[in-house]
């Protein structure tokens, strides 16, 4: 006798990686995020940084670094806000639990490493970009 498999065994035929529906440019340092069933792309735009860390009050580009990266409740809230550049940012705001904060690590941790790879940057696609 034959049993239909169980709602776990379906989950994990499902293919995980839904497509990403925003337009993301990697060249000029944008990274998707989904926050739950809202996705965002993020950049570490120098007005965006400016805001965040205004906000936090840090006192460091180190410090700044620090607390998007290793995902401080606060700089994470911040982050998401400030450095949203496509997406709903409160509808993911309004989501945002502790379980994204792995994702946002990530993402953070990209989109602040943009500005420390390449050098001279990549005025073509800010263009397309904008």
């Amino acid at each position: 006798m034959s049993r239909a498999p169980t709602r776990k065994a379906a989950e994990k035929q499902k293919p995980t990686e839904k497509p990403f529906p925003l337009k993301v440019n990697e060249a000029r340092g944008e990274a998707g995020l989904w926050i739950d069933d809202v996705p965002l792309v993020l950049a570490a735009t120098m007005e965006g940084l400016a805001n965040v860390s205004s906000r936090l009050q840090c006192k460091s580009l180190n410090e700044l670094f620090l607390r998007l990266s290793q995902v401080e409740i606060a700089a994470a809230m911040a982050g998401i806000e400030l450095l949203t550049i496509r997406g709903d940012r409160d509808a993911a705001l309004g989501k945002f639990q502790l379980r994204h904060f792995a994702a946002c690590g990530m993402v953070f941790g990209a989109i602040l490493a943009h500005h420390f790879d390449g050098g001279q940057g990549n005025g073509d696609a800010a263009g397309e970009a904008a």
